[in-house]
């Protein structure tokens, strides 16, 4: 009995509960913010529509309401005038899951989405790191907010707008004057010889005269 006892106590402290790997995982879920999950489900239901329902409050549910894929695929090809998608469909197939988030994956960077803000389906499919995905879904939705292509629904509010490139359009006397700056700096330095100048590193000798 005493060995059954013992065989429970070491096989209760093994896995993932214990040691390093627990401490950086409680650090990932610390990420978590539970009040922008209700934002993004809020913004997700509004850009989808009902169809996509909506998930249990909490960590575990908002990962049970992704974690096949297809509620992120409607929102990309909601997003999307070419619907990048083509396919959606619920499976209860590890590897149909993965393949979808990965579609949704693939679409939000050609959307927009930089790598550095993209999570790793591992991170939303086993729970690895849900903080990331919401980082994804928040990048997402500032992406659409600024290119205001007219997709977006939702408040706008709920975003921050990313910088856009600041171009500045010249007209073609503009453009001829700057050439002529530039060809007079250029020829500034005419006469000017090279007399006197070493090579880098080399010591400049100095003759009395």
């Amino acid at each position: 009995m005493a060995a059954q006892v013992k065989g429970a106590s070491t096989m209760a402290n093994k896995g993932p509960s214990y040691g390093m790997s627990r401490q950086v995982q409680d650090k990932i879920e610390q990420k978590y913010d539970p009040e922008l999950e209700v934002r993004l489900v809020e913004w997700i239901g509004t850009q989808c529509g009902s169809g996509v329902g909506k998930p249990e409050a909490g960590k575990l549910g908002f990962q049970a309401w992704l974690k096949d894929g297809c509620v992120l695929c409607e929102l990309i090809n909601s997003l999307c005038k070419d619907k990048p998608v083509k396919k959606i469909q619920s499976s209860s197939m590890a590897f149909k899951q993965m393949e979808q988030i990965s579609q949704f994956l693939n679409a939000a960077e050609r959307y927009g989405v930089v790598k550095t803000d993209m999570f790793q389906t591992v991170d939303l499919w086993e729970g690895k790191d849900l903080a990331a995905v919401q980082r994804t879904l928040m990048a997402l939705g500032s992406i659409a907010v600024t290119k205001d292509e007219g997709s977006f629904r939702g408040d706008p509010s709920w975003f921050f707008k990313k910088a856009q490139e600041n171009r500045r359009d010249f007209s073609d006397d503009q453009l001829k004057e700057g050439k002529n700056v530039i060809g007079l700096q250029m020829g500034s330095n005419k006469g000017a010889s090279q007399s006197g100048m070493t090579g880098y590193g080399r010591p400049r000798q100095i003759m009395n005269p």
